[in-house]
């Protein structure tokens, strides 16, 4: 573009106030300035400014991907059009103060001890990574990066002493816990010591207790090959020892990079990162690391999980209960928790942490990296899909695990959990696994302007950082049925679980660690949905977002999403009509519209909202329908006889009481339930409503609950049934009852709903597609249209 004649003879330049000194002072807010220079550089007027929150562990490289880099290049763009526009206002500031800081002397980072737990942690995130906060342990300076308030109790581990400090650190299995003179803790997740070599906290006693691996003669090939590396890099040394360090010898930064990519190029089954370097500087350490990845036994003590264990379904269940960001398990970034509560007789089960607007953050960073620079991002598709296969097998392996989290976190009858709610999410990932590697474009014939010759091709690519948000109704399912084909597509997620059920969906993150998936593909964030899941579908980073819920909550989803133009499917309300002909098999026709009404407790989104019986048969159906409840077995939902286990959480079973209130009050007849049965917990007694009228609240809205809503239509008039099935403004799913086929077609044609069933109900497939239509939303859930809502295409022409 032209320069404008201003900036021949102008220059403005920019201060960033989140210099180390923000986050060791412990500001909430930092920011930037943009000024005219004068003859100081940086005491010009002010020409705009930006600022931004300061999380409790946030580090200035954190600050600079989150806010600087994206918000400055916008503020620079912004101050170039307010300066050749004229309008760039020119705002004095004091002098005193105004000068750049210089950059701080490793002798100036030594941690001062008497001071509160917070004054530690600002001190050791300020100066990480540069020169990094120090203490001395053992006689030499060790060097404290990556630290973490820690909200808990004491931990076990092995005392350390530390000069200065009054009391001992522990070493734990999560890192080195240390004190503040106020009695609260810091977790400290990385040490390097005089050498260089950096080493994880938790592993400070047994750092250089590993016996060294015998070299097998390919991988002792592997060592001279890498050998040769550092000598090309490390040109100005005669011979590379074993005790050649890295960094001591000259490399910088960018050295290792290139490291790094000429062993790939060369052993592409070696997946190695910038940090494994800082981990092992010394040629025999490298080497030894090197091995140990390539020989995976590094894989099993990369995760570390804090589990709430219980003994329940004669088996005892480990559930995580922390966010899972960047392959660990870590607390929320403010410490917040909230309790997870057991349908059945209101007990708690779990304190999970309660992720924040930083952990969103974090979880997006890590998701963006592994998208961009991960191994996930170089990995071919074949490999991808063997990952995912590898997870499926493991949801298998510990699928009684996992159908009993399901039950004691959502209220599942466990029979039902164990067959639909793992089940089918096992099948949706072995589906989806087998599409990785047939996922392609097409060639287009397009138009010629002889001579030239042209191909055009298009290749269908991964979107890259996607959340998806889910509902509390089939926890593990719903995040199967988004997360495998994003994932099948090339994509990294983020995803909240309701806030009320989020247990298997931590269960996954661990399976799917020990499955190999990279850090960063798979990230979970449970919490409030008002926070965690708006904050998602703002994020610049965001680009795709998948929701299943209300249709309030989705209509402000795709608001948000409209900050950075996001692709959204929403999978939203419904209020299916399942239309029941007098020429049916009647008794299948109960038995089917029974369970399409309280299947899985009518916590069913393609739940029949409203059953039309002709009008023939319309007493002997509610008569069998009252028939067949009271043989139906109310209770735990572990006991393999319980046919009808509890509603969800509290709050929705007062909802439903509230709805079956309001439909009497209208002047529906209630001929059966529509109380709370007399028991522990949140139970519901299946309900039926008849002479329903068309404006009445129950016929139009949904319950999302264990409700019949039965209403005539006279003998024989199919158009009319039909119009008033879509007289609503919702299409997720309908049904049909009927033994003429021609009816059935007709009328199937004729429905405005996404899903169609014929004689059956509730028979969804993961090779079929599901989704709505009108208010019921958008995009495609499960078979290769699913895939779609994952991938963009790229079309490109070549001119030979």
């Amino acid at each position: 573009m032209d320069i404008p004649d201003c900036f021949h003879t102008t220059c403005i330049y920019c201060k960033v106030s989140f210099t180390s000194r923000t986050l060791i002072q412990g500001d909430k807010k930092a920011g930037f300035t943009i000024f005219w220079a004068d003859d100081g550089l940086d005491t010009g007027p002010i020409l705009l400014q930006r600022e931004c929150d300061v999380g409790q562990n946030d580090t200035v490289d954190d600050l600079y991907n989150r806010f600087l880099f994206p918000e400055g290049v916008k503020a620079m763009v912004e101050a170039v059009d307010l300066i050749a526009d004229g309008k760039a206002p020119r705002i004095p500031q004091p002098e005193e103060g105004a000068t750049y800081e210089g950059i701080q002397k490793k002798e100036n980072a030594e941690i001062s001890w008497d001071q509160p737990a917070a004054a530690l942690h600002n001190w050791i995130r300020g100066h990480d990574k540069v020169p990094g906060a120090w203490a001395t342990v053992d006689g030499q300076v060790v060097t404290f990066y990556g630290s973490s308030l820690l909200d808990a109790s004491v931990p076990a581990g092995q005392e350390l002493t530390i000069k200065g400090a009054s009391r001992p650190g522990l070493v734990t299995k999560n890192g080195l816990v240390i004190f503040g003179n106020d009695g609260k803790m810091v977790l400290v997740r990385n040490l390097q010591f005089e050498d260089g070599k950096m080493i994880p906290a938790s592993k400070y006693f047994s750092a250089d207790e590993t016996t060294a691996l015998e070299l097998t003669e390919e991988e002792k090939k592997m060592a001279e090959d890498i050998r040769a590396i550092w000598k090309g890099i490390l040109s100005n040394i005669a011979v590379i020892e074993d005790s050649t360090d890295f960094f001591k010898s000259g490399a910088s930064s960018m050295h290792v990079v290139r490291m790094l990519e000429e062993i790939k190029q060369k052993y592409s089954g070696l997946q190695l990162q910038n940090e494994d370097v800082y981990m092992a500087t010394k040629f025999a350490d490298f080497v030894q690391m090197a091995v140990r990845k390539l020989r995976g036994e590094d894989k099993e003590e990369e995760l570390v999980i804090d589990y709430v264990s219980k003994n329940v379904n004669n088996m005892t269940v480990n559930m995580p209960y922390q966010c899972f960001i960047n392959g660990q398990f870590i607390n929320a970034d403010d410490g917040k928790t909230y309790d997870t509560i057991n349908p059945t007789d209101g007990s708690i089960i779990a304190s999970v942490s309660s992720a924040s607007f930083a952990d969103v953050d974090k979880a997006v960073a890590a998701a963006k990296e592994a998208f961009e620079n991960g191994e996930w991002g170089r990995m071919n598709a074949r490999e991808r899909g063997r990952l995912m296969y590898r997870l499926a097998d493991l949801m298998e392996e510990h699928q009684e695990e996992l159908a009993t989290i399901e039950s004691i976190d959502s209220g599942a009858v466990y029979t039902l959990a164990l067959k639909t709610h793992i089940g089918m999410s096992v099948q949706t990932f072995r589906y989806f696994a087998g599409w990785c590697d047939k996922i392609q474009g097409a060639t287009i014939p397009i138009n010629q302007a002889r001579p030239n010759h042209n191909l055009t091709f298009t290749k269908k690519e991964p979107i890259g950082v996607c959340a998806i948000v889910i509902p509390w109704n089939y926890p593990l399912m719903m995040l199967a049925w988004k997360s495998a084909a994003c994932l099948a597509a090339g994509n990294t997620l983020v995803l909240k679980p309701a806030q009320v059920t989020p247990l298997t969906s931590l269960k996954f993150a661990e399976l799917s660690a020990k499955a190999g998936f990279p850090k960063g593909v798979i990230n979970i964030l449970p919490g409030s949905g008002g926070l965690v899941g708006q904050h998602l579908s703002k994020h610049p980073d965001v680009r795709k977002i998948g929701f299943t819920g209300s249709t309030p909550t989705g209509k402000e989803i795709m608001k948000s999403a409209a900050t950075n133009l996001k692709k959204v499917s929403l999978e939203l309300g419904g209020k299916s009509p399942l239309i029941i002909f007098n020429d049916c098999d009647l008794d299948r026709a109960v038995k089917m519209g029974m369970g399409a009404v309280y299947f899985n407790k009518g916590e069913n989104c393609i739940a029949a909202g409203r059953l039309f019986v002709e009008e023939s048969i319309h007493d002997e159906f509610v008569r069998k329908v009252v028939e067949e409840i009271k043989k139906m077995k109310i209770g735990d939902p572990l006991d393999r006889s319980t046919d009808h286990g509890p509603q969800n959480h509290k709050a929705h079973l007062e909802k439903l009481l509230q709805y079956c209130e309001t439909g009497v009050k209208e002047g529906a007849t209630l001929v059966y339930g529509g109380k709370q049965v007399c028991r522990p917990g949140f139970f519901m007694e299946p309900t039926v409503f008849t002479d329903v009228e068309d404006h009445m609240y129950i016929a139009k809205e949904e319950s999302f609950g264990p409700v019949m809503v039965i209403s005539k239509f006279k003998n024989g008039d199919v158009d009319g049934v039909l119009r008033r099935a879509n007289s609503t403004e919702y299409g997720l799913a309908s049904g049909i009852f009927t033994k003429d086929i021609s009816k059935a077609l007709y009328i199937s044609e004729k429905l405005e709903a996404g899903t169609v069933f014929i004689n059956t109900y509730n028979k969804t497939d993961v090779a079929a597609p599901f989704g709505g239509f009108k208010q019921s939303g958008f995009g495609k859930d499960l078979g290769e249209e699913a895939l779609h809502e994952y991938l963009r295409t790229k079309a490109i022409t070549v001119e030979y």
